[in-house]
C-alpha cells in the first residue's frame, strides 16, 4: 500500500519541474513587457513636464503671468489701495468695509486713485469712478410741470344757500316740504302760518284804503295827504311782514283780509334742514327751513402755504370722489384764503365743481390733483384762460366776451386781472437737473459738473423750485453741462481731502477767488455782419446796454429791453442766413436762456442773471459786430462782484458798475476795447478770435 504512492510520486516529479520552468519563463516575459510599457509611459510624462515648464517660462517672459513674488506684491499693492471712507466724514478711512463710528453710515469705497485737478475740481480715474458708481446727467431746458395731491371734503356752495324764516309771530299750520332732502323750485309754497298780527295789519290797510276812497274833493288837503301816507305805510308794513307782490295785488282786488300767510321758496334747491314742525308757535325771525342749491358744490382743501403760493383763481383742479372710484371731475379754484390758519398752518382753498347730475354729495371726500405748469421762477400758465372773461364768484363761468354771470348776476371780469395773458402764450422752458444732483447744506447749494472726462468741478447754484424728481436752476450752470447725480457725496469728500472747497467746508472762498479773474482774450478780431442779421445783432447789443444802464441805476430792467434781448438772441441762434459758427450759436443760446423773464425777477436775482448774460455777450463782441455801427465797445471788470465773474460790456468808456449799482458805481477797471477790425467776406474766413478764462 505504501510502495505504490511513492512510485507514483517519483514518476510525477519530472513533469512538475518542467511546468515550473515554463511558468517562470512566462513570468519574466510578462514583467519585461510591463517594464518596457512603463518606461514609455514615464518618458511621456517626463516629456509633458518639460513642455509645461517651457510654456510657463515663455508666458512669464511675454508678461502673461508673473512670478509668485510679483503676484504677492500686486495683491499687497491692491490691498493697500482699497480704502473705505464715510461720505459725510471723509477723515474716517479704513482698509475694510463697515460703518462710520460717528454717524453710523455705511462706508463707501474711496476713490484713492483720484487726483486733485485744481483748486475747484478733482480728477477721478475711470476705474475708481466705476467702483464709486458715479453717474451723470445732462442739464436740460424743458417745459416742466408738477402736481399737488391732497384730500378735501365736499361742502355746500355758501353763495347758493338760504335760510327760510318767519317774518311774523304765529303758528305753523302746514309744512309742504315736510322732510329733509326734498327738492323744491323757485316759487314753490313751503309753509302756511296763522298770524293774528298779520290779519290786523291787513284790516288796517283795507280800512285805510276805504277811508281814502270815501274822501271828496272838498276834504282838507292835509287830511287827504295824511290818509294817503297812512295807506302807503300800511301797504309797506304788509310787505315787511312777508306778503309778496302777488298777495298784495290779490288783497287790493278782493279787499278781504286773511289770517294765514303762505310762505314761498325764494330759490330752487334741496331742503337741507327742517327747523320746525306743524302746530308749533314761532317767533318772528325763527328759521323754518334751510335750502341749498346743489347744482354747484365746493371742494374745500387745506394746503401748506408753500403749495398754496402756486395756486391762483380759476386754475383747473381734477378730483376723484371717494364714493365713486375712477370718476374724475374737473373744477376751478374759486377762492384762496388770504390768511394762514395759525393752528394748522394751512391755507384754505375752495374749488367749485358743477354738480348738475348730483354726483357730488356734501360731506363726501375727494382726492384732488392740481397740475401746475412751472416757469423759470415758478409762474403758473393756463392757455385756456388767455383773453377770456370769468365770473369773480363762479370761475366755472368763462366767456369770450363781457357780460353778466348767469348764477350770481355779477359782471364778468377779464382774466388779465388775475394774472393771465391777453393772448395764449407758450409755457417757457426751465433749466433743470435731477434733484439728486444738488447737495444742500444751510445756505449752500452746490453741484459737481463734469467739465472734462473724469474732471468734476464744484459749482454753487441758485435754486428755483424743487420738484419731486427735478430741481430748477436759476444760475450756476448752463444747459448741456453734465452734473453728477450719484456718488456726488464721495466726490465732495475727495474735495475735502484735497483741501478744496466743498459743501460743508468753510473754505468756499477758495472757489470764489479761483474764479475771480476777468475774461481773457489772447487775440481777437470781430467779423462785420451785414444785412438783417447785422442790424439785429446791433439791436441786441443796444438792448443789453439798456439793461446794464438800468442795473447801474439800481432799477429793474424794462420788459421791452428784456423781450428784445431774448427775442433777437433766440432768432439769431436759429438763423442760418449768415452762417453763424457753432461757438457763436452757443453764446446766443446762453443769452436767450438767461434773459427769459428777467424783468419779473427781483433786482438781486436780475443782477445774477445779468452776470451770465455778460459772460456770453462779452466774448460775442470779440467775434461778430454789425457793419452799420463801428462804435467801439468797452470791456470792464470788477473784482468786488460776489462769487466773481464781474465782467460787463459798455458802449462808452465812463465806468458804471451794474452789479453794485449806486453803492459802488465806479468800482471796476477797463480791461479791453473792442473794435470792428475784420469785414465779412464771401468765403467767411475763420476769425482767429479765441477766448480763455
Amino acid at each position: 500500500m505504501t510502495t505504490k504512492p511513492e512510485t507514483e510520486s517519483k514518476k510525477a516529479l519530472p513533469s512538475d519541474t518542467t511546468t515550473a520552468q515554463t511558468l517562470t519563463r512566462k513570468s519574466w516575459n510578462w514583467w519585461l513587457s510591463r517594464c518596457i510599457s512603463s518606461g514609455m509611459f514615464l518618458a511621456a510624462v517626463l516629456l509633458a513636464g518639460i513642455l509645461f515648464l517651457i510654456s510657463i517660462g515663455i508666458a512669464q517672459r511675454i508678461g502673461w503671468i508673473g512670478s509668485a513674488g510679483e503676484s504677492a506684491a500686486r495683491v499687497d499693492h491692491d490691498h493697500a489701495e482699497t480704502i473705505y471712507t464715510c461720505p459725510m466724514h471723509p477723515n474716517i478711512r479704513q482698509p475694510t468695509a463697515g460703518r462710520c463710528p460717528i454717524c453710523d453710515m455705511e462706508l463707501a469705497l474711496a476713490t484713492s486713485g483720484a487726483d486733485s485737478g485744481d483748486s475747484i475740481s478733482v480728477l477721478i480715474p475711470q476705474a475708481s469712478r466705476r467702483l464709486a458708481n458715479i453717474q451723470t446727467a445732462i442739464a436740460t431746458l424743458e417745459s416742466l410741470s408738477t402736481e399737488l395731491h391732497t384730500i378735501g371734503s365736499i361742502e355746500v356752495d355758501e353763495s347758493r344757500q338760504a335760510t327760510i324764516a318767519s317774518y311774523i309771530d304765529g303758528r305753523i299750520e302746514r309744512l309742504f316740504a315736510d322732510y329733509t332732502g326734498v327738492s323744491v323750485t323757485t316759487g314753490d309754497h313751503l309753509a302756511v302760518v296763522y298770524s293774528p298780527q298779520l290779519y290786523a295789519a291787513q284790516i288796517e290797510y283795507v280800512e285805510s284804503g276805504k277811508a281814502l276812497a270815501k274822501m271828496t274833493p272838498s276834504t282838507l288837503k292835509i287830511i287827504r295827504e295824511t290818509q294817503i301816507k297812512l295807506v302807503a305805510n300800511s301797504r309797506h308794513k304788509l310787505g315787511e311782514l312777508g306778503m309778496t307782490t302777488e298777495q298784495l295785488a290779490k288783497l287790493d282786488k278782493t279787499g278781504i283780509a286773511e289770517s294765514r300767510l303762505t310762505i314761498y321758496s325764494p330759490l330752487g334747491g334741496t331742503v337741507t334742514g327742517k327747523m320746525t314742525q306743524e302746530g308749533k308757535y314761532i317767533k318772528s325771525g325763527e328759521p323754518i327751513y334751510q335750502i341749498a342749491n346743489l347744482s354747484t358744490v365746493w371742494l374745500v382743501l387745506k394746503l401748506y402755504p408753500e403749495d398754496a403760493s402756486h395756486i391762483r383763481f380759476g386754475q383747473t383742479v381734477h378730483a376723484e370722489i371717494a364714493s365713486k372710484p375712477g370718476t374724475i371731475l374737473q373744477g376751478r379754484v374759486a377762492f384762496i384764503d388770504p390768511v394762514v390758519n395759525t393752528t394748522s398752518r394751512t391755507v384754505g382753498v375752495r374749488v367749485e365743481f358743477d354738480n348738475t347730475n348730483k354726483e357730488l354729495r356734501p360731506g363726501d371726500y375727494a382726492r384732488a390733483t392740481i397740475a401746475i405748469p412751472i416757469g423759470t421762477s415758478g409762474e403758473v400758465y393756463d392757455q385756456e384762460l388767455a383773453g377770456k372773461w370769468i365770473s369773480p364768484m363762479h370761475p366755472q363761468v368763462i366767456r369770450d366776451t363781457p357780460g353778466d354771470c348767469p348764477i350770481c348776476g355779477m359782471k364778468l371780469v377779464s382774466t388779465k386781472e388775475y394774472g393771465f395773458s391777453d393772448t395764449p402764450i407758450d409755457q417757457p422752458k426751465s433749466l433743470s437737473i435731477p434733484r439728486s444732483a444738488v447737495l444742500l447744506a444751510g445756505n449752500n447749494s452746490v453741484v459737481y459738473v463734469e467739465t472734462n472726462p473724469g474732471r468734476f468741478e464744484i459749482r454753487r447754484v441758485i435754486l428755483g423750485q424743487l420738484l419731486k424728481n427735478r430741481a430748477i436752476i436759476l444760475s450756476g450752470i448752463s444747459a448741456g453741462e453734465k452734473v453728477a447725480t450719484s456718488g456726488n457725496f464721495l466726490i465732495d469728500s475727495q474735495m475735502q481731502l484735497a483741501g478744496n472747497p466743498s459743501l460743508i467746508d468753510a473754505t468756499v472762498a477758495k472757489m470764489i477767488s479761483a474764479k475771480n479773474l476777468p475774461l481773457q482774450f489772447d487775440q481777437w478780431s470781430a467779423r462785420s455782419i451785414t444785412g438783417d442779421d447785422g442790424e439785429q445783432l446791433e439791436q441786441l447789443y443796444l438792448a443789453y446796454f439798456d439793461i446794464k444802464q438800468k442795473l447801474s441805476s439800481d432799477k429793474t430792467p424794462t420788459k421791452t429791453s428784456i423781450e428784445t434781448l431774448h427775442a433777437i438772441s433766440t432768432a439769431l441762434e436759429s438763423s442760418d442766413a449768415t452762417g453763424w459758427r457753432d461757438e457763436e450759436k452757443a453764446l446766443f443760446s446762453r443769452i436767450s436762456q438767461h434773459s427769459q423773464n428777467l424783468h419779473e425777477l427781483s433786482l438781486a436775482k436780475a443782477r445774477v442773471e445779468f452776470k451770465w448774460i455778460s459772460q456770453s455777450i462779452t466774448p460775442l463782441a470779440t467775434k461778430v459786430r454789425g457793419s452799420d455801427n463801428p462804435q467801439p465797445f468797452y470791456h470792464f471788470y470788477c473784482a468786488m462782484v460776489k462769487e466773481g465773474q464781474g465782467d460787463w460790456l459798455q458802449n462808452n468808456d465812463r465806468l458804471a458798475n451794474p452789479f453794485r449799482g449806486v453803492e459802488m458805481l465806479r468800482c471796476g477797471d477797463l480791461i479791453n476795447t473792442f473794435d470792428v477790425t475784420e469785414k465779412e467776406t464771401d468765403d467767411k474766413v475763420d476769425a482767429p478770435a479765441q477766448e480763455g478764462q
